[in-house]
């Protein structure tokens, strides 16, 4: 059951839904909440600020709609007036025929008196009691008859008039809570829809700046789940809440007017409930607090353990992994069953208080009627059901406030973004227009940096002209802010200082509209909107004719490619382009830039995703709309440089050199490096491209037609990773995606790769609900406790109809007449709803316990279960981005607790209303069958309205969230391209566009309005429907059939209540469902085979093991982006013992080649030989066991030293000397003996405590204790400085003793000494050799030592 406040809803009135307590989810949802909130602005927004959008109309309407709500809110109290009048008018019934049954008495005149010649009968009774009874009668006959009347009552007709009492309330309720709904939920949608409106315009207007610090996925969230909240705040909630409370205060009335001394007694008792509830939800929040912080521990375990999951794999940790989580869990799992017995303990402990009550009120009640004669039981039973009632909707009406203060928090972030002015707005009308533009731009001494990372200074003093009409090339390497330059002449940011002038005039005085429209970008990664080609090309000149639009494709060398294409000019190019190469997307791009007829060209890498043949085409378009337009160029390749009119070479936001190609290669500075590295790698592919060309004909090309011939694609990437400096700093292993791509290209490319996968991201793959029975299996070790909690809940169930039955009971007394039998009576029922209470204490107590065990022992089991299945996946698998550490964990925590709502507690909801819906019907058909069956054809009605609100309450989100997913998608796409958008000056644009979107979802609003009116009128007008028929006909069997009228009220209420149990249960089957997901979910995971199999026992092993290794023609790409290929034939082999370095710049292969050794993958094609094993058929956990790695960033884990050491290796235990001569030979047994605790020391996560040097030896020791065959040091030391580096590479030297070992290195120092250096590019050796040799050979090895640039 969720946490959070009880809300005490006794027994309701012939079963208007008999919840007698609920559960509102407050306290669940508030750990949420306060843990989300942490970095949310507090609730700055007034409830009654919430409507400051509401026009007139919209007040009127909620106005009208608040006055429906109160009037509907006094019904049921008007209600029980009528009920009151009809149990008196029974009861009377009732005690005339009780009179009549005496023999003595007789019908006279309407009034009842003793019989004349009752003395005369005499003669046939036993002498003795007839002598008593002459005593007792003579007594009697002097004391005269209370004067009841008789033959008056027409039972049949005063229940018809009743029934039609019943049908006025009904029609009347059904159209207050039409209005009500409707009125509120109307006036919303239009607050709602202009909402959206002004969030997204003004969200459109934001300066760049704002988005950097602004996820782009929490602003979609921010438009869809926080205007929803909103939404629920302002609609039928307030007339929800408003009827309630009303109910709460015409019931308290009632109780007062009609009898306060009774109210008092019952009000004296509720503290008691209060009491419990109030302690219930205490230990309930703090237990679910200390349960999330014992699961946070397990939690904490499984992200560290995901998340470094390559090391955990080398090291063939994963069974101990499992192990460790799987101790955490155990604390998680006792506080949960804690928190289940607490519960079970609270919610007896309010059936127990609330059957007391009953005792308590029908006890002193009764004796009020009886006794004092103060009441009649009509009135005993308005103040009780009044009382019950107000105190019932009191605790209804409060999930409402938690609306409304969920709906405050919504705001604030909302109303402040609608309300925050942007710094650059992109709309404004202000600013000059220049009559004539030349086109000179410079930049004065500007100092910038980005708004999202203020302490990182992009541009330093960077003062460049741009002459008008020249080219200037931007070079220099990635992150020196060349592109940075370029966004701040389209003014997406303002310089710090110093400023950027347009023909002398500071940009930031001229028109933004204005200013981006006289300029044309080409970006790297250029953004296409998804609709047609005609169209994405418009983008760029509104109300362009169809002649431009051809005359620039053309100039763009695009024309002949769209004219093939089958629509031509009216092809969908796709979600963000995804159905063109990168070619043909960077010639639209072109195209739509010229369409502009642009004063400024701004290329920002325009041709670096391309082929060699595409290149030489939009080199071509490019050079010639260069004419006569100030142009500035930022290129990778030097083919694209070399006649630039000026070339600027840029290194840390400065610009550092400038002049033309020769002179600045005759400077040996940035410029000269970055050629001389490229030229060599271009050779070198020339040459491999001519020979594969050769063996292949071109399968290759027709393949990955999408991404141009992949060649093109390969050397693109390649080409602009060559540069990348990023990559040094993040290993390759960990952060694939950087390694593979530059930086610049990451950005945007991260997304655009994800075009591939994207469709299955957000609808996660359907998965089929698991079968129950498969869920059950995993639960079966917990047999006994499902059975005695099943038990527990059976009796539970039987309780609301014996409340029925003894409520009832209670009626019958006041018509016996004798008032000592009566008396009797009375007290012994009393007793008996005091026992009820007991037995339901201890059952409730008995079902939550049994429930919570089994079902928290399940979690445990799916958790450890999940995370051993985790473990146990390829290493690709992690690479998805849908596997995310981040995913996983999360997946972990909520699947496998969600899983419990289809066993445990859910099995025990069912056989409870099971049972209660059995028993009552079995005793009602036993009472009286005629009556229950028409009391069961109203049944589906009261199950169905039952469910039509579990529905509302649900309800119409599904179909919201498709009526807004069209706008979703426009909104998404604008705030993901607004660097795009806000080049082209298309804001408005799609303003409009999102703005007409709405219009669809907003319609449906207003017609769901009505319909959700039709079905909360009709719902709470359907039981007393049900009560107008069922009392009318209980009159005519009462009259003809001479049934008691105690068992008209048995069967009725017994039915009814049993009716609201049915909805009730109805209402908890999306938890149901939810779970079998979840289920599914995770037996998928459990089911899946992974490639590469790490628990089995499959494979070749071998004895003697040397380590003798060989690349055969590997040929790789990673599972995650298979259009970018990483080894491109690699051959290399190494011999036992012997040194193999590899150098080359990032994204060569290096690290690749290093995680096919480890078995972290597989080659596409080619083998790679283990002692002449082929990898493919060898047992990993025995390969990994002969292979220790030291990689550039090592991993720790967040334990001791000694631990981390240990890691090492985990088949066996490792005495605390093996580790120390570990640590001496890493050198670093000196540094631990320095610290305090030693060995034991914790080197905090991920190793923060200690430096990198130091994190660096200790991996070695890891490494060393393996005492692995082969050793594979990936950049091991690049990351030290001098010193460190010294003593770290002693260690290293010492470790590779009489092991084959693997090096990437980039320093050279490092290298010199290796028996073989392969130099790669591009996946593949391009020469090969010792360190003297290769100086011998003066090829690219030579270069790189004689420039001394490092390799990167």
């Amino acid at each position: 059951m969720p946490t959070g406040s009880v809300k005490l809803q006794s027994i309701k009135k012939l079963g208007h839904e008999n919840h007698s307590y609920d559960f509102s989810n407050e306290g669940s949802n508030d750990d949420g909440k306060n843990q989300g909130d942490a970095d949310q602005p507090a609730i700055r927004v007034g409830f009654f600020q919430l409507f400051r959008f509401a026009t007139c109309n919209d007040v009127l309407m909620m106005v009208v709609g608040g006055m429906c709500a109160v009037l509907h809110g006094s019904a049921q109290p008007l209600m029980l007036l009528v009920f009151g009048l009809l149990t008196d008018t029974f009861i009377e019934y009732d005690i005339e025929l009780n009179e009549l049954h005496d023999v003595r008495k007789e019908c006279v005149n309407n009034t009842i008196q003793w019989k004349r010649n009752y003395t005369a009968a005499g003669g046939l009774m036993p002498p003795q009691w007839d002598w008593s009874l002459m005593n007792n009668s003579t007594l009697e006959m002097f004391t005269a008859l209370k004067s009841r009347t008789c033959g008056l009552l027409d039972i049949e007709h005063e229940m018809t008039n009743f029934a039609f009492y019943y049908v006025g309330i009904a029609a009347a309720v059904f159209l207050l809570g039409y209005f009500q709904i409707s009125l509120w939920v109307t006036a919303a949608a239009r607050q709602i829809q202009l909402i959206r409106k002004m969030y997204f315009s003004k969200v459109m207007r934001m300066e760049i700046g704002w988005f950097d610090c602004t996820s782009v996925g929490e602003l979609n969230t921010r438009m869809s789940d926080d205007i929803n909240k909103i939404n629920d705040a302002i609609a039928d909630q307030v007339s929800i809440f408003l009827q309630r409370f009303t109910t709460f205060v015409c019931g308290f009335c009632i109780g007062f007017v009609k009898g306060w001394k009774l109210t008092l007694v019952i009000v004296a008792a509720s503290p008691l409930i209060g009491l419990a509830a109030g302690l219930m939800a205490m230990f309930v929040a703090r237990l679910t607090g200390l349960e999330l912080q014992a699961y946070a521990k397990a939690g904490a375990i499984a992200d560290e353990v995901l998340s470094s999951i390559r090391t955990v794999a080398a090291f063939g940790g994963e069974k101990k992994e499992v192990q460790r989580y799987d101790k955490n869990l155990i604390s998680a799992q006792r506080l949960g069953i804690k928190k289940g017995l607490i519960m079970g303990f609270f919610t007896g402990y309010m059936w127990l208080i609330i059957f007391l009550c009953y005792g308590l009120g029908f006890w002193y009640g009764s004796s009020l009627v009886v006794d004092t004669e103060e009441y009649t039981p009509g009135t005993l039973l308005q103040v009780f059901f009044g009382v019950l009632i107000a105190a019932m909707n009191l605790g209804q009406a409060s999930p409402c406030l938690e609306a409304f203060a969920a709906g405050r928090g919504a705001a604030t972030t909302i109303f402040e973004t609608i309300e925050r002015e942007p710094e650059i707005d992109c709309l404004s009308e202000v600013g000059y227009k220049l009559d004539r533009v030349k086109g000179d731009i410079e930049f004065h001494n500007v100092t910038f940096h980005y708004p999202s990372r203020p302490e990182v200074k992009i541009l330093d003093k960077l003062s460049v002209p741009v002459k008008s009409g020249e080219t200037t090339a931007f070079v220099g390497p990635s992150g020196a802010g060349k592109s940075t330059a370029i966004q701040l002449i389209q003014r997406f940011y303002d310089p710090k200082e110093g400023m950027v002038t347009l023909d002398g005039h500071d940009i930031r005085g001229l028109n933004i509209q204005w200013l981006r429209s006289l300029i044309g970008i080409v970006e790297q990664e250029p953004v296409l909107f998804a609709t047609t080609i005609t169209e994405n090309i418009r983008y760029g000149r509104p109300g362009v004719s169809k002649e431009d639009i051809i005359a620039a494709t053309k100039e763009a060398n695009a024309y002949n490619f769209i004219m093939d294409l089958p629509q031509k000019f009216d092809t969908l190019v796709g979600e963000g382009g995804g159905q063109m190469s990168g070619g043909q997307k960077q010639r639209i791009a072109i195209a739509r830039a010229l369409v502009r007829n642009p004063r400024l060209l701004l290329l920002d890498m325009a041709t670096s995703a391309l082929d060699n043949e595409s290149e030489a085409i939009v080199q071509e378009a490019l050079d010639k709309v260069r004419k006569g337009r100030t142009t500035i160029s930022i290129a990778h390749r030097l083919s694209t440089i070399k006649n630039a009119d000026v070339i600027v070479g840029f290194e840390r936001g400065r610009a550092v050199e400038w002049g033309k190609h020769n002179e600045l290669l005759e400077r040996k500075g940035v410029y000269f490096t970055l050629v001389t590295l490229q030229s060599q790698g271009d050779e070198a592919l020339n040459e491999k491209a001519r020979q594969m060309a050769d063996n292949e004909e071109e399968p290759a090309r027709l393949n990955l037609s999408r991404a141009g011939s992949y060649r093109a694609s390969l050397r693109a990437s390649l080409r602009q990773r060559s540069r990348s400096q990023l990559s040094n700093l993040i290993p390759e292993s960990s952060v694939p995606m950087v390694g593979e791509l530059g930086p610049r290209a990451y950005s945007v490319s991260q997304a655009d790769k994800f075009t591939v996968n994207a469709i299955p991201e957000d609808e996660e793959e359907p998965v089929e609900p698991a079968p129950v029975t498969r869920i059950l299996k995993y639960n079966l070790p917990e047999w006994p406790y499902m059975v005695f909690g099943s038990f527990g809940a059976a009796i539970n169930g039987g309780v609301n109809p014996v409340y029925s039955l003894l409520f009832s009971q209670v009626l019958a007394t006041f018509s016996v007449t004798d008032p000592v039998l009566q008396r009797k009576e009375i007290d012994g029922i009393c007793l008996f709803f005091v026992m009820v209470g007991v037995v339901s204490f201890f059952t409730q107590m008995l079902q939550a316990y049994a429930f919570s065990k089994s079902g928290e022992l399940l979690t445990r089991r799916l958790r450890r279960l999940g995370f051993q299945a985790m473990l146990g996946q390829e290493i690709g698998w992690f690479d998805d981005h849908k596997n995310s550490a981040g995913a996983l964990t999360t997946r972990l925590a909520t699947d496998a607790s969600q899983v419990q709502g289809a066993t445990g507690s859910q099995i025990g909801m069912i056989v409870n209303s099971l049972t209660n819906i059995g028993v009552a019907i079995i005793m009602s058909f036993f009472f009286s069958w005629k009556l229950t069956l028409l009391i069961l054809c109203f049944l589906p009605f009261i199950a169905l309205s039952g469910g039509f609100q579990a529905k509302m309450l649900t309800g119409f989100a599904k179909q919201d969230k498709q009526a807004m997913e069209t706008a979703g998608q426009i909104s998404g796409e604008a705030l993901n391209n607004i660097r795009t958008i806000a080049g082209l000056g298309k804001e408005r644009l799609f303003v409009d566009t999102y703005e007409a979107q709405l219009d669809a979802p907003y319609q449906a609003a207003l017609k769901k309005a009505k319909v959700y009116g039709a079905c909360y009128g009709f719902s709470q007008c359907v039981i007393f429907l049900t009560n107008s028929a069922s009392y009318r006909f209980g009159g005519y069997l009462v009259q003809q059939e001479g049934l008691h009228f105690s068992l008209v009220f048995r069967v009725i209420s017994a039915i009814v209540t049993s009716g609201t149990a049915l909805g009730r249960a109805s209402s908890y089957t999306p938890d149901y469902a939810k779970a079998k997901i979840s289920a599914a979910r995770f037996f998928k995971l459990l089911d899946r085979v992974p490639l590469i199999s790490v628990y089995s026992d499959k494979g070749d092993k071998w004895e003697n093991f040397e380590g003798n290794i060989e690349f055969i023609d590997c040929k790789f790409t990673y599972p995650t982006r298979p259009d970018i290929q990483v080894l491109n034939g690699l051959n290399v082999s190494v011999k036992p013992g012997q040194t193999l370095a590899f150098v080359g710049s990032s994204g060569c292969g290096k690290s690749t080649s290093v995680q096919l050794l480890e078995k972290f993958y597989d080659p596409d094609q080619g083998r790679v030989l283990i002692d002449g094993h082929d990898s493919t058929r060898v047992n990993v956990p025995f390969l990994r066991s002969k292979i220790g790695i030291v990689s550039q960033e090592p991993i720790l884990f967040d334990c001791s030293i000694e631990e981390n050491i240990k890691y090492g290796d985990n088949v066996r235990d490792i005495s605390i000397n093996e580790v120390i001569s570990a640590a001496k030979k890493a050198q670093l047994h000196d540094f631990v003996m320095s610290l305090p605790e030693k060995y034991e020391t914790n080197v905090g996560a991920q190793g923060s405590q200690l430096s990198r040097g130091q994190k660096q030896r200790i991996a070695i020791a890891r490494a060393i204790i393996r005492d692995p065959k082969i050793l594979l040091l990936d950049e091991a030391t690049s990351a030290l400085d001098t010193e460190s580096e010294k003593t770290v590479q002693g260690a290293l030297d010492k470790a590779r003793e009489g092991r084959t070992c693997i090096v990437i290195a980039h320093r050279l120092s490092t290298i010199q000494n290796s028996d073989i250096i392969a130099v790669m590019s591009r996946g593949f050796v391009i020469e090969k050799g010792s360190h003297d040799q290769l100086m011998a050979l003066k090829g690219a090895y030579y270069k790189l030592v004689t420039t001394g640039a490092p390799i990167s």
